[in-house]
């Protein structure tokens, strides 16, 4: 590439202009008062945010010649910004500080501007935040994906300190002959006990990592003709409960242009210290469809989702899949026997004329979150899919108050229990984008927040899907070269191999 000099002095002088601009301290007398909020991008206005998360960085879209935020809390120095431009980076340093010192407080973000045709300065009302006593998880992995969901090009499982900007890939599917890599599921939020599920020709399997040890196991056995997929790790860590499922998509010419459904689902229990798959009678019934499995926090029920299975003596069509509706189940289980007992329902949301999908109890058993839909049980494509919480012991459920009128899915709870993470497509209907939200002891759930990015305006250009977000509390260790190698190495595969179900009691 040529270089001409006098080109060279003319970048450099405009980029020191700029720098000069963006630091120099505007002289603000006399403000006018703006009585409303001025309108900001991501939208980080009245939220609880927690002490430990990135700078929350955002566009300012109000037209100006120039731009000045001050963030200030009780405690401690005031951040002053001063910019040229509305893209407000928030110092990263000066920002932890803040939190830090004002945990449970107050924090307001004043903004005030030059306006471009009288030159005068107009200041918004603050925009007031507030500061949870309660950290988050530290890290968030996830899965980036095209939303062309027929391509697996470039797949990547990811994680991110949430305490700053630093991101990293844990594996690709690059090197692995562009196969689907997915469903990565962590015990008690704890990377030490981790597992993903691979896609890749010759190798369906999942890449298991326990007890310092990383394994590649084939989950298929002569009672699961499919490999494990969605997972769930009983509290104890023996057991880990999956679905098998034989899935189908079909697309629609009008409205929601695509569906996934279930030909046959059901429940299977995996024995990490045996490497054996059992089952019962209850949870893998030809009758129904058993899928998405969630344990209680004690480990003595298995929660899980149920529809019955369509028949196969009439034309299955668009309008046919409609009529698909998953209750809310619950099994008991006897962790010391590894034997499932009674089966009850909890809600029947087939009555409702709606379906539900991915139950998830709070760490401290009291709360069940789960989303409910049209119908069908792949809420991610469901525009009508919303987030539900529900009180374990009184039965009482809602419809929580941070839906949006596209499709919320796939959350997951913090370690302590007071923050979700949940995927949602608020911002255009196509990208699912992670959105965090306060949860109280009372289990209210607060307005939620995008996940901050160093760059404002990121999420603008971002032409990726965020799928599956799990916090955990410290990064997955293994080297992605490592966990690329155990996954080429099919000489190495461990085979599961089924037992027969015990007898219950």
């Amino acid at each position: 590439m040529m270089f001409h000099w006098k080109s060279g002095i003319l970048c450099c002088s405009l980029i020191l202009l700029n720098m000069e601009l963006s630091c120099h301290k505007a002289d603000i007398k006399n403000p006018q008062e703006v009585h409303r909020l001025a309108h900001i991008e991501p939208d980080y206005t009245g939220i609880i945010m927690p002490p430990n998360i990135a700078p929350l960085n955002f566009v300012i879209k109000e037209k100006a010649l120039q731009y000045h935020v001050e963030i200030a809390s009780r405690e401690g120095e005031s951040i002053q910004i001063y910019s040229t431009t509305p893209g407000i980076e928030i110092p990263l340093h000066s920002w932890q500080k803040l939190l830090a010192g004002n945990k449970g407080q107050e924090m307001r973000f004043t903004i005030t501007i030059q306006d471009s045709l009288r030159q005068q300065w107009l200041r918004f009302d603050p925009i007031r935040n507030q500061i949870a006593n309660e950290e988050i998880d530290t890290y968030l992995v996830y899965r980036l994906i095209p939303p062309l969901y027929i391509l697996y090009k470039k797949i990547g499982i990811y994680q991110r300190n949430l305490n700053n900007f630093d991101e990293e890939q844990v594996i690709t599917n690059v090197p692995l002959e562009n196969g689907c890599i997915n469903c990565h599921s962590f015990l008690h939020n704890n990377p030490d006990h981790w597992l993903v599920h691979l896609r890749v020709a010759p190798v369906t399997g999942m890449l298991l990592h326990f007890d310092n040890k990383t394994t590649l196991i084939n989950t298929q056995t002569d009672f699961n003709k499919s490999p494990a997929v969605y997972p769930a790790w009983h509290p104890d860590g023996k057991y880990i409960a999956f679905s098998v499922n034989k899935i189908k998509q079909f697309f629609h010419m009008t409205g929601d242009n695509r569906d996934v459904y279930d030909i046959a689902s059901d429940l299977i229990l995996y024995n990490v210290d045996s490497n054996t798959v059992t089952s019962s009678p209850t949870i893998a019934d030809p009758k129904f469809l058993e899928t998405y499995p969630n344990w209680s926090a004690d480990g003595r029920y298995l929660y899980f989702c149920r529809a019955p299975v369509f028949d196969t003596s009439t034309v299955f069509t668009a309008d046919s899949y409609k009529n698909i509706h998953y209750d809310l189940m619950r099994i008991n289980f006897d962790p010391e026997k590894g034997i499932f007992g009674k089966l009850d329902t909890v809600l029947l949301a087939s009555k409702l004329g709606l379906s539900i999908t991915l139950p998830r109890v709070s760490p401290d058993g009291r709360f069940l979150l789960f989303c409910m839909l049209e119908y069908g049980n792949f809420s991610i494509y469901r525009s009508s899919s919303d987030l539900y919480m529900m009180e374990l012991e009184t039965g009482h459920y809602t419809r929580l108050e941070i839906n949006s009128n596209s499709s919320e899915s796939y959350h997951c709870w913090s370690s302590n229990g007071h923050w979700i993470v949940f995927s949602s497509k608020r911002d255009d209907g196509i990208h699912a984008r992670p959105y965090f939200s306060y949860v109280d002891d009372q289990g209210k759930v607060f307005k939620p927040f995008i996940m901050p990015q160093k760059d404002p305006s990121f999420y603008e250009s971002l032409l990726y899907t965020y799928n599956i977000p799990e916090l955990i509390i410290a990064p997955v260790s293994q080297q992605r070269q490592t966990l690329i190698k155990t996954a080429k190495q099919t000489k190495l595969l461990k085979q599961a191999r089924y037992v027969a179900s015990p007898v219950s009691n």
